[in-house]
């Protein structure tokens, strides 16, 4: 059965809005009548920007940088008046290699775009979404719940998302609820060309995913904060 969400008044920023994940999750608080703010470090004009941009309003920026992050916020509240939901979705996978052949900078990369951005994001959407009692939903990942071989990086780093959103709920308990979301392999066209062979219709789509992200962000899910939502299906 569909469900109807009405986010008319409310104003929404989605990092990494970019990608697949992100502009259907940006479309589709569109369609539901929301402010969409979509936030991503690629420019404006470029080609890899999937989002409709006569549909939202876009910001640029680096959210592995606090300064960045920090105007970008501000300027959201400043033009919009208000802000009612983060939606954390900046991230990316690397692997294929055991801890003691992963370079550093991969380390790095991970953290910084999977933890580092939602951390920063988080930490200055926080006092807005106070006034509003808003919501915050981040993407952790299923392979966060244990470890495994040649992507140790990628899921520490989601297990850290996984964390932080408890402590964003544990510290905000009445005014900001903070939830995850854990998909496995997302139907996107890089994950098609990444994996040619696999069988594609077991991958969830990014409109699916996106239904999950606004109930947790909308007053149905008044009462549910701090958890780690499956959204992996068959995948």
């Amino acid at each position: 059965m569909a469900v109807d969400y009405d986010f008319d008044g409310r104003v929404v920023l989605v990092t990494g809005a970019a990608g697949a994940l992100g502009s259907a999750i940006a479309e589709a608080f569109d369609a539901a009548g929301a402010t969409v703010c979509a936030a991503d470090i690629v420019e404006e004009g470029s080609d890899d920007v999937s989002v409709d941009l006569s549909r939202v309003h876009y910001y640029q920026g680096d959210f592995t940088d606090e300064a960045a992050v920090e105007e970008t916020v501000e300027t959201v509240v400043e033009d919009h008046g208000r802000l009612d939901a983060l939606c954390n979705i900046a991230g990316t996978w690397r692997g294929g290699t055991p801890i003691d052949e992963t370079d550093a900078d991969t380390f790095e990369f991970l953290f910084d775009l999977n933890l580092r951005t939602m951390f920063l994001a988080s930490k200055h959407a926080i006092p807005h979404l106070r006034e509003t009692e808003g919501a915050i939903v981040s993407v952790s990942a299923r392979s966060s719940l244990e470890g495994g071989e040649g992507d140790g990086p990628y899921r520490a780093s989601k297990a850290g998302v996984r964390l932080l959103t408890e402590t964003i709920a544990e510290e905000n308990l009445g005014t900001v609820r903070a939830n995850a979301i854990m998909p496995s392999v997302i139907d996107t066209p890089m994950n098609r060309e990444m994996m040619p062979d696999a069988d594609h219709s077991k991958w969830v789509d990014p409109a699916e995913i996106a239904d999950v992200v606004m109930f947790l962000c909308s007053e149905e899910a008044g009462v549910t904060s701090g958890a780690a939502v499956p959204v992996y299906g068959e995948a």
